[in-house]
């Protein structure tokens, strides 16, 4: 991935000066946990030239990845990126600690509509900082679509997906869904007409039902795969972040492959999911850990992060520093009429978790 080099460089680079400080200076180092590309290389070498902070930086592709980090009660890292429902159930664990505003300065360039939104997770805004938000949307190639569905193709809505008829045609060029029960049965669900974050296990199977009709057209099931899949023309549509096509199309056309790379936001609605920064209970830095979010609180940080991933951030004051290409996307920045149609995740009971746990293997096997 070139911009997974272009990130461990710098990294790398501090690395080798840190071997050149004074012998009698210890330095400090900050362990992060971030989504896989979700941050600029010049954010990474701009905190350590203002902090003189090593950085290790470490990489995931899913929540349950995370989690399962978290859940050993030691993770080995200082600052972590959980979204807002698997926050709720870590923090219930008790696995973070709370956050000391007093070194967080910058929390005043924070949206406060976006705050009270997610203290439905994080009551009182005690233990996290969001870092970015966005949606699950439809990423598509319109060349290849149009060939397999005509002119009328129903790229806007999820009968695209979930009717049989439709993704069996493009099951040619190639399907690919994220790679997380806890964001596609609940889009099934709502397809269902059904609660997004129904706690009844029946309903878990009739979501079931629903995606063994189309298993046999799904070509993977991933969470990071698709985004250079789709950029280089290997697979046609794809139901993943929204953010992550906005890099596709960038990569595409980058690599002037002839690719194009478009997204929308179905008109039924969508998840809207928040990435929190938070600090582990046994972090074993957390005056730095505190000193890095407060970094990314700064609207003149943030706001290039969001150029860069193609997601909005919860800045207020950074909103007019992100790129026109962005903040005017409104499948990327979801229009007032869109967010009444979102909808937030919330954690489950333990017997409709299990009962999602076990659709989502039998649907994986197609079984």
């Amino acid at each position: 991935m070139i911009r997974l080099k272009q990130l461990l460089t710098p990294l790398i680079t501090a690395g080798l000066l840190a071997g050149l400080l004074p012998a009698h200076a210890e330095q400090r180092t900050l362990r992060v946990f971030n989504w896989f590309d979700y941050i600029t290389p010049q954010t990474l070498s701009g905190f350590q030239q203002d902090s003189g902070v090593k950085l290790v930086y470490d990489i995931f592709d899913t929540n349950e990845a995370l989690e399962a980090k978290l859940l050993t009660g030691n993770s080995g890292y200082d600052v972590v990126v959980p979204s807002n429902v698997f926050l709720a159930k870590q923090i219930e664990a008790g696995v973070f600690q709370p956050l000391d505003r007093a070194k967080l300065p910058n929390w005043q360039h924070l949206d406060p509509a976006l705050m009270k939104l997610i203290e439905a997770n994080d009551p009182g805004n005690r233990h996290a900082v969001p870092y970015m938000y966005g949606t699950v949307l439809i990423g598509f190639n319109p060349a290849k679509v149009k060939a397999a569905l005509g002119d009328n193709a129903p790229v806007d809505s999820w009968d695209l997906i979930f009717k049989p008829e439709n993704i069996a045609k493009l099951k040619q060029c190639g399907v690919a869904l994220l790679d997380s029960p806890s964001e596609i049965l609940p889009l099934a669900l709502a397809y269902l007409g059904l609660d997004p974050n129904s706690g009844k296990p029946a309903d878990y199977q009739k979501a079931q039902d629903l995606l063994l009709k189309i298993r046999p057209s799904i070509t993977y099931f991933h969470s990071s795969k698709y985004m250079a899949d789709i950029a280089n023309g290997d697979i046609c549509v794809a139901v993943g972040y929204s953010g992550s096509f906005s890099q596709a199309a960038n990569r595409a056309r980058e690599a002037n492959n002839g690719v194009v790379v478009d997204m929308r936001l179905p008109k039924e609605g969508a998840p809207i999911w928040f990435d929190m920064l938070a600090i582990p209970k046994n972090a074993a830095n957390p005056d730095d850990a505190h000193a890095f979010i407060n970094y990314l609180l700064r609207p003149e940080v943030i706001a290039p992060i969001s150029d860069f991933v193609g997601y909005p951030n919860p800045n207020k004051d950074a909103t007019d520093k992100v790129s026109p290409a962005i903040r005017d996307n409104p499948n990327l920045y979801p229009t007032a009429q869109a967010m009444a149609k979102l909808y937030t995740l919330k954690p489950l009971p333990r017997d409709a978790e299990r009962a999602r746990t076990r659709a989502w293997t039998r649907i994986k096997s197609g079984t």
